[in-house]
């Protein structure tokens, strides 16, 4: 089922005369499956899903300014691994809505709940590529009627912080006594829990239409032992939100720079409801979407206009074989994909992987703009980048990364610039072969 919110044009195509101030257009889809299907996140989980604790969505809000177009799209999986998964997605996305490949990001939250997005009728199971197609069209119809119900709003952004992330690279010893780093708990590890929230109101109203926010966290508290679909911390934050707002707002979630980040709660085997206990992934879910609600109601100063533009770069960073720690001998450059844009005063960098958070720190402190939301899992699925110190003490994310040391900080360096770029541009979406 496809829900829409906005203002319905008449049928006069998506290509309208641009309109004075700027405008936006909201969608929600169902995108939960109908039938069993594999669950991505762990190598180890084999079986087909077993149930639904809560529904999955993909979001879709679109500005416009100027004849000037940005559609961002939040979709509660994992993310579009697999060869040529995000290339099929999303071109089916911009030649519906004939869209530059810099106007678009299509983005997942993460959650490791969800079902495996594939078109690999090879690899991947049926039902999974029956639900792909599916998905497929349902992003490109969403994304239409966002598009085609584009009406006047104003905009104002807020800051808060949650505690429901914590660093996961832990430090322990091996039996020899030797150091390493285990996926877990790091608590004194300092990190970045800032959540990023971007009020979207109708103009004339102070009532929200869309709030979108950003939290960098993987959604993992559920884990391999899990069968059952859900959309984990981020999806959950989605739901609360959306039901304890009203009135048809639409509240999309992005995930932050968050590879070494997980819920403080992770991998757990079920959902725990025995004498009166609150599942872990509602428990955190719920108190992130509190904060972005009591950072919601603090946003009073709201715009009516601003500039939207954007820019999409592919850009070839220092590569390793994964599996390995450092590089050994030459080894081609990694491509990784980087999309940024601006509403107003509110900028967007997409990543195309799961980037260290303090990376994302670095981008946001090195952007022109008074706000940068960090979003990872967009337009591209390169897997871990990591920090140049964490190389040295190894873990799953620098094995199983296909970036060499450096590689992490050049990525960070490059979307500054490009945030740069875009601020002193002005207007409009532009790729690399310009």
């Amino acid at each position: 089922m496809l829900v829409s919110a906005g203002w319905l044009l008449c049928s006069t195509g998506l290509a309208a005369a641009p309109a004075v101030g700027l405008r936006a257009g909201f969608a929600r889809t169902d995108i939960t499956p109908t039938q069993p299907v594999t669950l991505s996140g762990y190598e180890s989980r084999k079986g087909l899903s077993q149930g639904v604790h809560d529904p999955l969505s993909a979001r879709v809000v679109a500005f416009e300014h100027a004849g000037r177009r940005l559609v961002l799209v939040s979709t509660d999986v994992i993310g579009f691994y697999g060869g040529g998964t995000v290339e099929s997605l999303r071109k089916a996305i911009l030649d519906a809505c004939q869209l530059e490949p810099a106007e678009l990001f299509l983005c997942a939250i993460h959650t490791h709940s969800a079902p495996t997005v594939t078109f690999d009728a090879e690899k991947g199971h049926s039902n999974n590529v029956e639900y792909s197609r599916t998905l497929q069209a349902k992003l490109a119809e969403a994304a239409r009627a966002a598009l085609a119900s584009l009406g006047p709003v104003q905009f104002g952004a807020g800051t808060g912080a949650s505690p429901v992330g914590s660093n996961r690279r832990e430090p322990v010893k091996d039996s020899s006594g030797k150091a390493k780093i285990v996926l877990g708990r790091n608590p004194l590890a300092a990190i970045d829990r800032e959540v990023q929230v971007l009020k979207v109101a109708r103009v004339g109203a102070n009532e929200p239409a869309a709030v979108l926010f950003a939290y960098a966290t993987h959604s993992t508290c559920m884990g391999p032992k899990n069968y059952v679909i859900s959309g984990d911390v981020h999806g959950l934050a989605e739901q609360f939100l959306e039901r304890y707002l009203g009135a048809g707002v639409l509240a999309p979630a992005f995930a932050g720079a968050s590879g070494d980040i997980d819920p403080w709660f992770r991998v757990l085997p079920e959902f725990k409801t025995a004498n009166g206990w609150m599942p872990e992934p509602v428990l955190l879910g719920t108190m992130l979407g509190e904060e972005v609600a009591r950072v919601l109601a603090g946003i009073q100063k709201l715009d009516t206009n601003g500039p939207v533009g954007s820019l999409f770069k592919t850009i070839e960073l220092p590569g390793k074989p994964r599996g390995e720690a450092q590089p050994s001998g030459a080894v081609p450059p990694t491509r990784f994909n980087v999309t940024v844009g601006r509403v107003g005063e509110v900028a967007f960098a997409g990543l195309g992987g799961e980037v260290f958070n303090e990376l994302g720190q670095a981008i946001k402190a090195a952007s022109p703009f008074p706000l940068t939301m960090v979003i990872t899992h967009c337009n591209g699925a390169a897997g871990y980048v990591p920090t140049r110190p964490s190389y040295a003490e190894g873990g799953y994310e620098v094995q199983s990364s296909a970036f060499a040391p450096g590689a992490g900080e050049q990525l960070a360096e490059e979307v500054a610039r490009m945030l740069r770029e875009l601020r002193n541009a002005g207007p409009g979406p532009r790729s690399a072969a310009e």
